[in-house]
Order: C-alpha cells, then sequence, then structure tokens
C-alpha cells in the first residue's frame, strides 16, 4: 500500500450517472439492509447482556456471524467481537443509530431494541433505510461506541476520512492483500477492521476472501473499489465533507441534525423523503437522588432539578471534604452509545457544568455518570442516577446517607 494519501475526489458526469442507476434494495448495492435487520431480528427476540458496554455476549456472536449472507470463516479459539468486522460494524450502526440500546438493571448490562425507534424504521423504505444507516456510520459511529478509541473533539467521526484515505491507497486495479505483509497489517489501522466490514456491507468495496488459517482471523485474498464506492466517495467529498463553512458552522452547534445528508444525496436517490425520529429529551423536574461510591465509600445525594451540575459536583466534594481547587468533567453515555462530556467552567470546551442542569442530562434510572475530579491526582467517583422523585422536593442538596470513610485528599507520605 502507498503512503496515507489526503487525495480529494471530484464528482464527475460518470459518478453521477452511476448514482442514478443505482438499485437500493435488501442485496444491493451491499448486503446492509439484509444483514442488518438480521441483527435487528435476533435482538428483538431477546435482550442480551453486554460485556464492557461494547461487546455481545460470547456464545452468540458465531451464531450471529453465521446468519449474515457472508459469514466470516475464523480458526481462532476465543473470538472476540471485533474478530467479526461486519457484525462489529453492524453493532455500530445499531447503536448509533438509535435502534438499539443499553439499559441497565442493577448492575449488569443488557442490549435491546428501542420499540418506538422501530416503529419508524418499519416505515421507512429500502433508500430511507440505507441513507440513515449511511449517516449513521458517517456522522454518529462515534469509535467509543464499539471500544475503539476514546472521545474526538471533533463532532464528526472519522469514518469519512478513514475511507477516503483507504481508497487513496488503493489503485484502480484494487489491492492484493494475501501475501502482502504490509497491506495486512495497515488494514486493521486503516480502515479499521469494523470500517472495512462496512464498507463491504455497503457495496463500496467487493472483497475476495482468503481460505481460512489455524490460530488467524479473518482472511482477505483481495480488495477492489466497486463503482458505486467510487461515485458516492467523490459525491460526499465534493458536496459536503468539503464544506468548510458547513462543517464548521455544525460544529459550532455542537448538533448533528437528522437527514444533513440528505439534501446531497436525495438528487440521486429521490426515494429518500422521511427520516427516523427520535424522541426529543424534555427538562425533567423533580429530586434526583444519585448514589455516589468512591473505593469502599459510598453515599447519596438528593438535588432538586433545577439545580447545576457546578452544583451536584460541589455536594460530591463536600461529602468527602475535598476542596475545590481543582478542575473536573462529567461524562456518561448518551442514547447512541457515544460519549459526552460537561466540563467544569473554566475549562475552555463546553458545555459547562454551570450551564447544564440536573434536569438537563438524559440519563435513565439506573444509568452511571463518572465524574473526574483532579486531572492530576484523578478521582474518580462513580455517579448512579438512582430514582427521581416527584412527590418529595428539596430546596437545596440534601446529603441522605453516607457509608464508609473519606479517603485523604493530599496523603503524607513518609521519606
Amino acid at each position: 500500500m502507498r503512503k496515507v494519501s489526503f487525495e480529494r475526489f471530484e464528482v464527475s458526469s460518470v459518478h453521477g450517472q452511476v448514482l442514478k442507476e443505482a438499485v437500493i434494495s435488501e442485496g444491493s448495492p451491499g448486503t446492509i439492509l439484509k444483514d442488518f435487520d438480521t441483527v435487528l431480528d435476533y435482538l428483538r427476540k431477546q435482550e442480551l447482556p453486554v460485556a464492557g458496554r461494547h461487546q455481545l455476549p460470547r456464545n452468540v456472536m458465531a451464531e450471529m456471524n453465521a446468519r449474515l449472507t457472508h459469514p466470516i470463516q475464523l480458526r481462532l479459539k476465543r473470538p472476540q467481537q471485533k474478530s467479526y468486522p461486519h457484525l462489529h460494524g453492524l453493532y455500530l450502526l445499531m447503536r448509533a443509530s438509535g435502534l438499539a440500546c443499553v439499559r441497565e438493571t442493577g448492575r449488569k448490562l443488557f442490549l435491546s431494541v428501542d420499540k418506538g425507534i422501530y416503529q419508524v424504521w418499519e416505515n421507512l423504505n429500502p433508500t430511507e433505510r440505507y441513507c440513515t444507516l449511511l449517516e449513521s456510520w458517517l456522522l454518529r459511529g462515534k469509535p467509543e461506541i464499539i471500544g475503539e478509541g476514546r472521545r474526538s473533539p471533533l463532532l464528526f467521526p472519522d469514518n469519512f476520512q478513514a475511507w477516503s484515505i483507504f481508497f487513496g491507497q488503493m489503485s484502480e486495479k484494487g489491492l492484493q492483500v494475501a501475501g502482502t505483509r504490509d497491506a495486512e497489517y495497515l488494514l486493521r489501522y486503516m480502515p479499521g477492521w469494523h470500517n472495512l466490514g462496512l464498507l463491504e456491507l455497503f457495496g463500496l468495496i467487493a472483497i475476495q476472501p482468503g481460505s481460512p488459517i489455524e490460530g488467524k482471523g479473518w482472511q482477505i485474498e483481495r480488495i477492489d473499489r466497486t463503482a458505486f464506492g467510487s461515485a458516492l466517495l467523490a459525491l460526499l467529498d465534493t458536496e459536503f465533507f468539503r464544506n468548510i463553512n458547513l462543517i464548521l458552522k455544525l460544529e459550532e452547534e455542537r448538533k448533528v441534525p437528522l437527514g444533513v445528508l440528505q439534501s446531497v444525496l436525495q438528487p440521486y436517490f429521490p426515494d429518500w423523503k422521511n427520516n427516523i425520529s427520535f424522541p426529543k429529551w424534555v427538562f425533567r423536574i423533580g429530586r434526583h437522588i444519585f448514589k455516589v461510591s468512591l473505593g469502599q465509600l459510598w453515599f447519596r445525594i438528593a438535588i432538586p432539578a433545577n439545580y447545576s451540575l457546578e452544583s451536584l459536583a460541589s455536594a460530591i466534594l463536600n461529602a468527602v471534604k475535598f476542596d475545590s481547587d481543582h478542575l473536573y468533567s462529567f461524562s456518561y453515555e448518551n442514547s447512541f452509545g457515544a460519549l459526552e462530556m460537561i466540563n467544569h467552567p473554566y475549562m475552555d470546551e463546553g458545555p459547562w457544568a454551570s450551564d447544564v442542569m440536573v434536569g438537563d442530562v438524559p440519563l435513565r434510572v439506573g444509568q452511571r455518570m463518572n465524574y473526574l475530579y483532579d486531572f492530576g491526582d484523578n478521582w474518580e467517583f462513580d455517579v448512579i442516577l438512582e430514582g427521581v422523585d416527584l412527590e418529595r422536593a428539596v430546596k437545596k442538596p440534601v446529603l441522605l446517607e453516607k457509608h464508609g470513610k473519606p479517603p485523604e485528599q493530599y496523603p503524607r507520605w513518609d521519606d
């Protein structure tokens, strides 16, 4: 493979013709719709426990992989979810589209289909479904959803960049993978195995599988671009991702509207008329009760919905008798599985804890936040929303109970 290329792809009349002639169906231009619904239907029949928030149970992965249109043949003793790149990518799409969510019961996490969003999904035509999944992958498919990286400061994930760099590394004649050590090594990083699986599922590349090797994962003989993949990449690069003013506007608003790619793709895919929809979060009133843990210490705090997260931070520090001289951040997983951060008011990047009210935070009852205090000593508090009481009000944060001894904030070290 050539060294990293940031080649620009210009949309041409030939590309336009390819896109207009494309027929989107369950099995075309790739098998993404068929395979996505296969995984979704499997999940609709049963909630699945998830490990570490990112991985399906090991005992169902082989079965789910076998149900896909082109199952991957592995010779691994203990394969993980990422060993099945197509399944790993489909998991990303389920979360990034909002169709599947992680619910917490006690300290156990379960993946289940969101019934309300699924009803909307059922009414979309194949073109609308394809474009919804494409937009979810490119604009909401954050790597932390599948445990493939930390939160990016950018609004968009880098999946489009990975796709364009990968195509820039490939010649028009394709890429011979088997027997090419550099290619085998670099594919795991650019575009990444899950992105490679999704590129195939969306019909953007064609992969010729290799023969399974004992003790090895997915074997690939060669990869070729499809005419549809080259045309779609050129269109999105020219009409959307190169539009710096639009990107900056979206970055400033810190929000990706649903259907933001519609104006670019609809001239070629006129059947894209409707979008999936999500319920809008409404400020939640009531007394919020949080269980806060730090090592063996735990306590409960009740706080009114109209108090800020800055007030919650102060209540936590008061409970452990820490001073408040350091920066902090709250983080939690949003409904798409991506990490949301709310920062100390003195930090450069918002949103800031002084501006966000407790009732603004879209936590499910039973869901946890991480409160990281002092970026030097890194005190990590586990903050779980245990309940919201609409009947008994409090006028200010109240410490309800406390168990265990707080640690010393600045322990004395003997020579």
